[in-house]
């Protein structure tokens, strides 16, 4: 009793400081569905009596410390299998959620458990399923099985499975398996199913009991360390996601702070959680595989050294929005859209700029290095109006040596038109919609310049 109450008095005090630290976050409703054996083979001889007595003495004294604890933040329920039909014959449909979900009903799990009188089977993947049933809807809940048995699955189901499917639907994380007095050939069955902790003996169980309830309430902090180009953990405000990479869902959301000493603020991660971070910088950078030590302070680094990419355009012609396209060289999908007069974060690199002017312009490997502005500034662009007796087709095309690139083709619906160019020689090609015969195409050449307008009348 000692050794439980002293694992479980640690952890209430800890799940309690953190609660009142935490109330600006939202409060997470920890429920512990225990699933508990009560088949036949639990009247064995096990240490000071019989399996059943002393699981049920020590789980009464692990609900006792429970319920030093009068917190809203942890409710509690209890399935029962094997104790409803003797075997022979078997019956695999023997088990039943005893105590549902509800505040303040450890009585009357208590005395429920109290009441179990062995008979039957072990149907453990069938026990497993049925729990799916037992967690109610709940928005902001951590839903957790710790399964207490002596035996193996007894009716040709899959309890791996029926695991897995808790967990990839994200049903309930990862079990709690206490295994009683179990024979060693058995023990590596449970592996799959979750966490498994071997109760070799009483006082082991009174052990492996606490440490599971503690882990269980554990609110364990970590800390996000981005490290700039020189390795210190100075990039801030930008979001990250925490994944499971059991279910694959989101399970947390924050934008990264650092506190007022300069520091990265400290944040509340689940310990039974494995998480796949993703940092939403330009492009994301993620982490797999992150594994929280529960009762500790946690350290996750990921490098995500940052230089910025200013974008000048000294002068917006008629309120003319530009903007540019930024890749990765060699991938063909765009990863940002920047406008013009505008500074945004892009990790240390090189990228192709796609600059969406009048010609378009391409700069291929800009650089950009950790700590620093790299400046692009293009010529302010001047006005080409055109005028026309009609509307008609035609195109504007640019001078690049001797070669004409096309530019844009005019509006057939308009004989007046605007257009804002980079500075160069352009020529337009045009004919009203009336003329049939190419040979009423009108050619006009003319030149633009930074800030001034071009009037080109098309006859």
């Amino acid at each position: 009793m000692r050794i439980l109450s002293q694992i479980l008095l640690a952890s209430l005090l800890s799940f309690s400081l953190s609660a009142q630290k935490d109330k600006k976050e939202d409060v997470v409703l920890t429920r512990i569905l225990f699933v508990f054996d009560g088949s036949q083979s639990m009247y064995a001889r096990w240490e000071s009596g019989q399996k059943i007595d002393v699981a049920q003495k020590l789980m009464n004294n692990m609900l006792d410390s429970l319920a030093q604890l009068n917190n809203d933040n942890f409710q509690l329920a209890l399935r029962v299998y094997g104790h409803q039909r003797p075997v022979p014959p078997q019956d695999c449909n023997d088990t039943r959620l005893e105590v549902p979900f509800a505040k303040n009903n450890i009585g009357r799990i208590k005395r429920t458990l109290k009441e179990i009188r062995p008979k039957g089977t072990t149907p453990i993947a069938r026990s497993l399923e049925r729990a799916a049933y037992d967690f109610g809807e709940c928005e902001n809940c951590r839903n957790i099985i710790i399964l207490i048995t002596d035996g193996v699955e007894a009716c040709d189901e899959d309890p791996c499975a029926a695991s897995r499917l808790l967990q990839e639907r994200g049903i309930a994380l990862k079990p709690f398996v206490i295994g009683i007095g179990l024979d060693d050939n058995f023990k590596q069955t449970f592996e799959c199913v979750g966490t498994f902790y071997d109760a070799a003996d009483e006082a082991t169980f009174e052990k492996v009991l606490g440490i599971v309830i503690s882990q269980a309430l554990d609110n364990t902090t970590a800390q996000v360390n981005l490290l700039d180009g020189n390795g210190f953990p100075t990039e801030t405000d930008v979001a990250i996601s925490f994944y499971n990479k059991v279910s694959r869902k989101v399970d947390r959301q924050l934008i990264h702070t650092l506190n007022p000493k300069g520091l990265p603020d400290t944040i509340y991660l689940d310990p039974l959680v494995n998480y796949r971070m993703v940092v939403h910088s330009i492009p994301e950078r993620e982490k797999d595989n992150i594994s929280i030590s529960a009762g500790a302070h946690n350290i996750i680094g990921l490098d995500l050294p940052r230089g910025s990419l200013r974008l000048v355009n000294p002068q917006r012609v008629n309120n003319d929005e530009l903007a540019a396209l930024i890749y990765v060289p060699s991938e063909n999908r765009p990863i940002h859209l920047q406008q013009f007069n505008s500074s945004q974060q892009y990790l240390e690199g090189k990228y192709d700029l796609e600059i969406l002017s009048l010609p378009r312009i391409f700069l291929p490997q800009v650089e950009i290095n950790a700590g620093e502005t790299t400046t692009i500034s293009i010529p302010p662009p001047g006005v080409v109006n055109l005028q026309s007796s009609a509307p008609g087709f035609g195109s504007i095309l640019k001078y690049e040596g001797n070669e004409l690139i096309w530019v844009a083709d005019l509006d057939p619906k308009k004989s007046r038109q605007s257009y804002n160019l980079q500075p160069g020689q352009y020529r337009v090609v045009f004919r009203v919609k009336s003329s049939r015969q190419s040979l009423y195409s009108v050619v006009e050449e003319f030149t633009i310049a930074s800030g001034t307008t071009t009037i080109v009348k098309l006859n």
